[in-house]
């Protein structure tokens, strides 16, 4: 972090607080130094228009009734807490997993899909569209959109499309148009890159929902108010009879842009017992190119229209990422993992492509659960940290099933 950086922020303890108590993100959409608003002039109007309409809505009863009405007959909330007793024999620690895979959908995602499609709504707009990575937050808002009457168009990356197809049928059969994005490195950056072309020409009749808590405010704010159900369920779970009866000594979730961690982290940053990892995409080495570790590799800068880590070259170039997860190819962070990260609230690790996919088959043939590629790298995280931690009670945030990861799957799974 840079000097300039550090002038912009006090002591981490207070820094904290001032998250805690709402201070952050401040009135220019900043937590501490990230964040921000960088876009063109043209988007201006529709930005600020969702926020104004978005802090009415989520200050409105009605909306926090209708709200709960879809998470708990559509999503499915809440969903379970599980304990996984055969990894937790296996790693000699209490393994608990947060079935965020059993959500509607197969993910986490659709928590901020379903909060975004209400509120546009409330904003009049006739068309969503959307980006997506690895293919669930494009499904959740296709499905959202289905529920809510709108029409809805999806950029993919043309190299996600490519390995991640059953979710591209899903889009589809939920009536969305998918179009592949073949500019760039045709992955989630390029897919964003194109999705915010397309607000430009409609900024006001189009609402762009996005998937991640990254961009610029209000949406890292926004989507982590939509996803912060996640943290909320799970204090209470892991609090409950039913439970662990306690809160956990860890807690992991896997980071790209940050959305389910940024959720399930903000049920736990109050407690100061509980010590909090995102796992980030180690790839296949520390060499430019070989993965997605913006918080190991990147520095600040802005990308996507607001100022956090990413991974750049000498020049400010952003440069090219590899991971075999789609969803956490990605070469930056949300602002509000800057800051947690800055103030050293939460610890950021990478873990490799063999780490993850290791992860995939332990949790598969010892719990029956065949999980997404993402979060098996919080799983290898977790095992990790728990052979340094024996007996201590950890939580990992299972944000999504490894159906659409079949192709990937199959070809590096025995």
């Amino acid at each position: 972090m840079t000097t300039a950086m550090h002038s912009e922020l006090g002591d981490p303890a207070l820094e904290l607080g001032r998250l805690l108590s709402g201070q952050y993100p401040d009135a220019r959409g900043r937590f501490g130094p990230f964040g921000g608003r960088y876009v063109p002039e043209t988007l201006w109007g529709a930005i600020t228009r969702l926020e104004s309409a978005a802090k009415l809505a989520l200050a409105d009863p009605a909306f926090a009734t209708e709200l709960a009405f879809h998470q708990r007959t559509w999503v499915g909330r809440p969903t379970p807490m599980m304990r996984a007793a055969n990894l937790s024999t296996a790693w000699g620690c209490n393994v608990w997993l947060k079935r965020e895979d059993l959500a509607h959908t197969g993910a986490h995602k659709i928590n901020n899909a379903l909060g975004q499609a209400m509120l546009a709504k409330r904003l009049g707009v006739t068309r969503i569209i959307a980006e997506t990575g690895a293919g669930q937050h494009g499904v959740a808002t296709a499905a959202a959109c289905a529920r809510m009457g709108f029409t809805c168009r999806v950029y993919m990356g043309a190299v996600d499309v490519e390995r991640q197809q059953p979710n591209v049928q899903r889009m589809k059969w939920f009536g969305a148009e998918v179009v592949p994005v073949t500019s760039g490195d045709a992955t989630l950056r390029a897919a964003i890159d194109e999705a915010m072309r397309d607000w430009v020409c409609d900024p006001m009749g189009t609402h762009y929902l996005l998937g991640s808590a990254v961009g610029p405010h209000p949406f890292p704010w926004l989507v982590r108010t939509f996803q912060s159900v996640i943290g909320t369920e799970s204090r209470e779970q892991m609090l409950s009879p039913a439970g662990a009866a306690r809160l956990p000594d860890a807690v992991f979730s896997c980071v790209g842009g940050g959305s389910n961690a940024i959720g399930m982290f903000h049920g736990f940053l109050a407690d100061p017992s509980v010590l909090i990892y995102g796992a980030e995409a180690g790839g296949r080495g520390d060499a430019t190119g070989q993965h997605a570790a913006t918080m190991a590799h990147g520095r600040p800068g802005v990308m996507h229209g607001s100022y956090s880590y990413l991974l750049q070259d000498d020049h400010g170039q952003v440069v090219k990422t590899s991971s075999i997860s789609a969803g956490l190819d990605y070469p930056g962070i949300g602002p509000e993992h800057a800051f947690l990260h800055a103030i050293g609230r939460v610890q950021y690790v990478p873990v490799t492509d063999q780490q993850a996919l290791d992860a995939v088959r332990e949790v598969c043939r010892s719990e029956g659960i065949l999980p997404a590629i993402e979060p098996s790298h919080a799983v290898a995280a977790a095992k990790a940290w728990a052979k340094a931690n024996p007996g201590a009670t950890l939580l990992i945030n299972l944000c999504g099933r490894g159906d659409k990861d079949m192709p990937i799957l199959m070809k590096n799974l025995a």
